[in-house]
Formats: C-alpha cells, structure tokens, sequence
C-alpha cells in the first residue's frame, strides 16, 4: 500500500477527522491501491468494512446524468428538449414574470437557473433533507420559485439532477430507479447500487463533523462552506414517499462507483456510445463565469481546465466531483486514473482537506 495514502488515512482518523472510510484506484484498467481504515461504526467498535453501501449524497449524480446520455443515445430524448414537454408543471419564470425554457442540456450543466436552496419555501426538499413529497408536488413548488439567471447564461450548483431525475422517471414511465436500472446499473451489474439498500447489515454509519465526529441525527443540520447549512436525513434512503432525489437519493458501494466511472473512462462499456462520453467529460458550460478556479463543467461533474489554477495534481480534462455524505471521485483519463474516495463523515469527506490531501498522496504513491 501507498505511504502517503497511509499517512492521510490513518491521520484523518487519528485526528478525529474522519471516522472511516474506504479508497479504491484503478490506473490503465487495473486495480492500483485498495484501502479502508477507522470505524464502520465507532460505538459499537465495528472496522470498517471492505465495500460497505454508503448513502451516496451527490454521487448520485453521474448515474443519473448517464441514464439521460444513454436514453438519448436510445433515441428516447434529446439534449435540447425542453423539460416541460415531460413536466408540464415545471415551467419557471424569469424576474419579470417571462416564462424561460430550460432543457435537458440546462439541467445536465447547472446552468437552468436554478437553485440549491428556496428558503422563500421551507417546505422544498432538495433531496437530502426529509420529505413526504413526490416529483410533481415537490417540484412544482421549485417551479413557483424565481430563476436567478436566464437559461444558459450563468451556472450555478442547483436540484438541476433531481429535476431531471422527475423527467427521466416520466419518460421511462416508471421510477427513477427503473430507469437507472433500465440503462445503467443493470447492464453493467451494479447490484449494490441504486434507490435502495441492497444490504442494511453493510450501511455504514453516518457521522456529523465534529471533534469528534458525532453520530447523525434525523434530521442532521451541519454547517457547511457556503455560510449556510446542509440538512440530511439518514432515513430518507427507506422512505416510500419521498421522491427519488436524482441529484442525492441513492445509496451504493465503492466498487460499484469505481466499476461505473472506469466504464465510462474506457469509452462507455455499452451503456454509452464513446462520443457520448467525450461530450460528458468535456466542457459544456463554455465560458460562463464558475467559483471554482480553473475548472468547468460537464455532463457528469466538474472539468479541469488548468490544473496550476485548480490546484490540483491531475490533469487536464479530469472530471471530478463528490458527495456531502463524504465522498470524493475523478476521472483522469491522460493518466488512465479513476480514484473513488468514501467515508462515513459529513462534510469532511466530502468537502473537507480530506479528499484534497487523499488525492495528492494517491498521485505522490502512483509516481
């Protein structure tokens, strides 16, 4: 194993940090590093496990965006279709009461105009929080909510996902997850992977940041880093009457992630056609102005475009991005790496100097 990975690992959870967690690397095709370390549940002084089912927060994400790019290489949808051809409730407006259509392409790159938050309406769920709603009265309410930009004009990190998941649900006819399985997690096998728990004696504990991080509540509100707060739900994952978040709802195992992100660093494995993952893992956003520093966007995350300026050890063209619950992932395709970092603590995980540190010393093992 890795001594640098070692070091930020066993660091993190010596220092509090972090109170389990899992890393899987695959570089050319192969598996390079595998490592899990602390606590599947610290209380009850359980080891993490190897492939524990995590609720997966943001890596929802890139199945769903997958599951859109595969019906559209089906011919089931266009990118630039307007969304309320399948939601005819969803139709929000502009300052000035305009009506502004946004497409499936809108949805897929944040840049529809919409938001992550609606305190205007407390009772919007964005997909981690608890909620009894489903597609057409949680979204319908968002839809009430003023754009804070013309469509394609700005990007902003938003329920852009979980609208499309409604959409992709209507197209398909059935749930969300009957189309994520339709197109995505069934062809290539991902049995852990989806809008359920395929083993709750392997759904690892959640932790709230803190010294030391504390067992999550229901719900579970932590500071975040935009000077608001993040709310979650640990339960929600069981519920029969929440929606299926596609932006935050599923839950799934490191393995899983890693198999699904090297299927489309090698080209699509099936479920893609090579072109359609190209277009995923380039720029999609253009120039539009992002608070990440040398990064764009993509169909499926967020894209490097000059590592000096994104800080980071990849390379240009890596898509990556994350998981509140705790999670990091990327792509580098120059350097044929995949890395899926999971742990049981929010935000650390996630958003914290963990995953940056992990990183680094995964590239610094690799040299």
């Amino acid at each position: 194993m890795g001594t640098h990975v070692d070091a930020v690992m066993d660091g993190a959870i010596a220092g509090q940090r972090i109170v389990g967690a899992e890393l899987i690397v695959y570089r050319h095709g192969r598996l390079a590093l595998r490592r899990q370390a602390g606590f599947f549940d610290r209380e009850a002084e359980t080891p993490m496990l190897a492939n524990a089912i995590y609720r997966l927060a943001s890596v929802t994400k890139p199945l769903v965006a997958a599951t859109a790019l595969a019906m559209a290489d089906k011919g089931l949808l266009r990118l630039d279709d307007r969304v309320a051809d399948y939601l005819p409730y969803f139709v929000p407006k502009l300052a000035d009461g305009s009506a502004a259509p946004i497409t499936i392409h809108h949805l897929l790159t944040h840049t529809a105009g919409l938001a992550y938050a609606y305190p205007d309406d407390p009772g919007i769920s964005t997909g981690l929080g608890p909620s009894s709603a489903g597609f057409e009265e949680n979204f319908s309410r968002v839809a009430r909510q003023e754009l804070l930009f013309a469509p394609g004009t700005g990007w902003f990190y938003s329920v852009a996902i979980d609208v499309l998941g409604a959409a992709l649900a209507a197209i398909h006819g059935g749930s969300l997850e009957a189309a994520l399985h339709t197109h995505v997690t069934g062809p290539l096998g991902l049995r852990d992977t989806g809008f359920f728990v395929a083993d709750t004696a392997r759904l690892a504990k959640p932790y709230a940041d803190g010294a030391p991080p504390t067992p999550m509540t229901d719900p579970q509100a932590i500071d975040n880093d935009k000077g608001g707060q993040t709310i979650f739900s640990p339960s929600r994952i069981f519920s029969d009457t929440a929606f299926q978040s596609g932006g935050a709802g599923a839950a799934g195992t490191p393995e899983d992630i890693a198999r699904f992100l090297e299927a489309l660093r090698q080209g699509g494995a099936g479920i893609l056609k090579p072109e359609t993952v190209a277009l995923g893992f380039a720029n999609r956003i253009g120039d539009v102005p992002r608070e990440d520093a040398g990064q764009r966007f993509g169909y499926f995350g967020a894209v490097v475009d000059d590592p000096v300026a994104a800080n980071v050890p990849s390379a240009r063209g890596t898509v990556n991005w994350g998981g509140v619950y705790g999670h990091s992932w990327l792509v580098d395709s120059a350097n044929a790496i995949t890395i899926v970092s999971m742990s049981n603590t929010a935000l650390e995980g996630c958003t914290g100097a963990y995953p940056k540190d992990l990183i680094r010393a995964v590239y610094a093992d690799l040299q």
